[in-house]
Formats: C-alpha cells, structure tokens, sequence
C-alpha cells in the first residue's frame, strides 16, 4: 500500500497478476537468502508463496505506524514485534542487507560498542554535514578505523 517508498530501501515495485509487491520487502518477509547482499535483480518468488505471505501478513499490525500489513517480524527469538520494511528508520529498527538479511526491532537491534561519542563539528564522512556531538540511533562510528562517523542513512 505504499507505492512511494524509497526503491533504495524497499527495491523496486513487481507487479505479477494483480499482485504488487517491493521486491525487498518480499525478500525479507519471505526469509529469501541468496548468499549475498541484497541487490536489485527483481525478485520473483513464485506467486503462490507471495499470497500466502500477504494473507498472513493481513492483520498483523506494525508496531511503529500501526497499520496492517506488516510482514517482516524482529530476528530476535521470541519477539513478537513486526513492521513494514519502510517503517524501519522511524522505529529505530536494524535492518541487514546482507549475509543472513536479518531485520531487528529498536528494542533487540544490534548497536555499536564505541566509547566515546563524535568530537564537536565531526562531520559525516560521506554528506560531510554535522553528524552532532552524542551517540545516537542515526550516528555511526567506522569499526575499522574508529575514528570515522557517519549518518545511518548515508550508509544505507
């Protein structure tokens, strides 16, 4: 129901007999794993398992707007938390577009083990604007180097 998402996140929209779905949130709400980090290739499962998904998925609410529809559920065992693949940034969900391409709520995401938090006037290495003096959800820090920060949404 959300045909103006970002294709960055969600991928492109495939249209199958009267179906529409974004071809990312098909892959993480059918667990679709090809080894590799999540590419635009235009996902096609077969139809009959996409209806399944989407019957499922029919009253299932997402945690962050509230509305039906949510199909991708949190990687952490036991949790109940599901939501829509474009809801992930405002409620603070890690979504992992590689490897496994695990998705977790905001309250079992994985986060960052840094210490410190970016010195006055860093700046993004990527936007090269602000990226502000505190640790946050949309603050990341290089884990190779240590010293690099960036936006969450610059990375993604």
């Amino acid at each position: 129901g959300r045909a103006d998402v970002d294709p960055d996140i969600c991928g492109y929209l495939c249209a199958t007999r009267g179906v529409h779905a974004h071809e990312f949130c098909l892959k993480f709400a059918m667990g679709i794993d090809d080894e590799g980090p999540v590419t635009t290739g235009i996902v096609q499962p077969p139809l009959s398992d996409v209806r399944r998904v989407v019957r499922a998925a029919k009253n299932k609410k997402c945690f962050v707007c509230g509305d039906c529809g949510a199909t991708i559920r949190c990687a952490k065992a036991y949790c109940r938390r599901k939501f829509h693949l474009p809801c992930a940034t405002d409620g603070e969900c890690v979504t992992e577009f590689f490897g496994s391409c695990r998705s977790f709520c905001g309250k079992h995401r994985p986060q960052q083990t840094s210490e410190a938090a970016p010195a006055q006037g860093t700046n993004c290495t990527i936007c090269l604007e602000p990226v502000g003096d505190g640790l946050s959800y949309h603050t990341m820090l290089c884990p190779v180097c240590k010293q690099a920060w960036f936006h969450r949404g610059c990375i993604q």
